[in-house]
């Protein structure tokens, strides 16, 4: 029986990769708190997991495609996610939508489940190494 480590890890390499994308979004919100016209930008995480293990609800003809031979893709590292703006709560008069609660909060929430995937994967890594050792 072969065991890959797409099997062994399942979501969490991609999770982890969100999770990653979405702490520096989030961080860039906390900088701007007092820059005036920020506007604040977040990630839907459940659709963009969905979009990085290819369970894209859009057809084919709406996806992006090369169309010349000198077109290249982004090579920045991070995953090609679609970055949303954060509706205010409360709308401020220097054009600022971000709200540091409200931040700082989604930071929090982002950083435990990104500890979550770490500790899972962490789990899984010692089981194959264990296995691996016949322990």
């Amino acid at each position: 029986m072969k065991i890959g480590f797409d099997n062994a890890l399942g979501i969490h390499e991609q999770a982890l990769s969100l999770r990653s994308a979405r702490t520096d979004l989030l961080a860039r919100n906390i900088a701007n708190a007092d820059t005036p016209g920020y506007h604040a930008r977040d990630i839907d995480f459940a659709a963009e997991l969905n979009k990085a293990m290819g369970n894209s609800e859009l057809p084919a003809s709406v996806a992006i495609r090369a169309t010349h031979a000198g077109h290249q893709a982004a090579a920045t590292g991070k995953p090609d996610i679609d970055r949303l703006y954060r509706v205010p709560l409360v709308p401020s008069f220097d054009g600022n939508t971000v709200d540091a609660q409200t931040e700082q909060a989604a930071f929090a929430e982002n950083n435990v489940q990104f500890l979550a995937s770490l500790r899972f994967l962490d789990g899984r890594f010692r089981s194959m190494l264990s296995a691996i050792k016949g322990e």
